[in-house]
């Protein structure tokens, strides 16, 4: 039985490419047609119609591992000769809009570069901290992981998901937040203790601007241990 089931490998041609996409949904920075076209070098290698013992599984699988959007793919034949793709994307939340850098971060910390076919919405980040930093992901340095873990917080929490609409960073991680609804100007300082940091925004939010009125103050500063400076 083994030695039939080799033989009827042998010189087996590829059917069909069959591509399934994990993380698609409101992901469109890469789809089928264009793992399509990097698996077969934009047209050059043809798949389709050839026999599996000329293909290279492996060449083709790094070919498309190279897209920085595709954070995984396996690539692997059925018994009825088809071609299975199996790849996860790489999901974008915040950009980066830098002097010198224009360019996505994903929730796996990887920088990615913009498409130009999509553009999602994602918090703004800007500031003299991006253009010194060479790094390909955000969890290079110890400061980028600080830096990591407040915007997941903000991506998972649905308040500051939907408030802060842009985050101005200096090259000592000191930081500026503005928020999408109000005009104050948010003086966050580093990422340290920023758990206790939003928890005093909120109050900021829900007793002082009630009373005061949603536009009546210009900044608020959160850098000192229990205390909320507005002015």
């Amino acid at each position: 039985v083994i030695g039939f089931a080799e033989r009827k490998n042998n010189g087996e041609v590829c059917s069909d490419i069959v591509i399934k996409i994990d993380n698609q949904h409101n992901n469109y920075f890469v789809d089928e047609a264009d793992i399509m076209s990097l698996m077969t070098a934009e047209g050059e290698e043809v798949i389709i119609g050839n026999s599996f013992d000329e293909l290279n599984l492996k060449a083709i699988e790094q070919r498309v591992n190279n897209e920085p959007f595709i954070r995984n793919v396996e690539i692997y034949k059925d018994l009825k000769g088809n071609m299975l793709v199996h790849a996860e994307l790489r999901r974008p939340f915040a950009r980066v809009t830098g002097q010198k850098k224009q360019e996505y971060i994903a929730m796996d910390g990887t920088f990615l570069p913009v498409s130009s076919n999509y553009t999602t919405r994602a918090i703004i980040l800007s500031g003299k901290y991006f253009d010194k930093n060479e790094q390909k992901s955000l969890l290079d340095t110890e400061e980028g992981e600080q830096l990591f873990e407040l915007l997941n917080f903000i991506y998972n929490e649905k308040f500051w998901k939907a408030q802060i609409a842009q985050i101005e960073i200096d090259e000592d991680l000191d930081m500026i937040m503005y928020p999408q609804v109000t005009k104050q100007k948010i003086e966050f300082g580093t990422p340290e203790n920023f758990v206790d940091k939003f928890k005093k925004l909120k109050i900021f939010y829900k007793r002082i601007l009630p009373q005061k009125g949603w536009n009546y103050y210009e900044r608020v500063n959160l850098e000192y241990k229990d205390q909320i400076i507005a002015e």
